[in-house]
């Protein structure tokens, strides 16, 4: 039970820095900057992986209880 919730508390922490750092070439993209939405669809691509791999863990998390 710990252990998973440790796993969802770092996958959360890791989707929140990720998300972070898009910020900036979001901002970017938004003003022309095509280097910087290849870039985003890069991050938003990792991003949708790991929501799922977060789903993932978390329903886990859940079934063992």
């Amino acid at each position: 039970m710990e252990k998973e919730m440790s796993d969802m508390l770092s996958k959360y922490e890791e989707l929140k820095v990720l998300v972070e750092s898009l910020e900036l070439d979001v901002h970017k993209s938004a003003r022309g900057n095509k280097s910087a939405g290849v870039r985003v669809r890069k991050g938003l691509r990792l991003l949708k992986r790991q929501a799922s791999d977060f789903v993932r863990v978390s329903l886990e998390s859940s079934k063992s209880d």
